[in-house]
């Protein structure tokens, strides 16, 4: 089975990729990160302007034009299918399991200074798992799980001051 994207394209036009059609793709890269691409006999020049990897958003200029992009993988379209919602895993700081699951392994302690982005601990959820990660820089106030327990919806699993 390939991976899906479902991509959004400044808020009014929608697509769905497979990985397979991107394997496919012919492109050469270029000097600063700029992408020509060759689809059906069409040139396209590309390139990524603005970055949120954790959101997920992107500012891409193609052929001259600027897009606002949004990618959503098979995780978050089941995650959205299910009612869930992936803002829920992060709470000011705080870390809370977005969907019930198991605690494979928590990579923090109590007192310890993290950084945005580090890793806290991982959620299986679904036959997946979870990096949880932490939302900004800041010390750990206190781990409320352990590795094996099982966690509920929106239970608190990491404090942070």
């Amino acid at each position: 089975m390939s991976d899906m994207y479902k991509i959004k394209v400044n808020d009014n036009r929608y697509f769905e990729v497979k990985s397979v059609d991107l394997d496919v793709l012919d492109y050469k890269t270029g000097l600063n990160g700029e992408l020509n691409i060759l689809e059906n006999a069409q040139n396209y020049h590309a390139k990524i302007l603005k970055s949120d990897f954790r959101n997920k958003n992107y500012q891409v200029k193609v052929n001259g034009n600027l897009y606002q992009v949004h990618i959503n993988n098979e995780l978050d379209l089941l995650i959205d299918e299910l009612g869930l919602t992936l803002k829920d895993k992060i709470v000011e700081g705080d870390s809370i399991a977005p969907m019930p699951g198991l605690i494979l392994d928590v990579m923090v302690k109590e007192g310890q200074e993290v950084k945005e982005g580090d890793a806290l601990v991982i959620l299986e959820a679904m036959k997946m798992e979870n990096v949880m990660s932490a939302s900004k820089d800041g010390l750990i106030k206190k781990v409320h799980v352990k590795k094996g327990d099982a966690v509920d919806k929106k239970q608190l699993l990491i404090e942070m001051e």
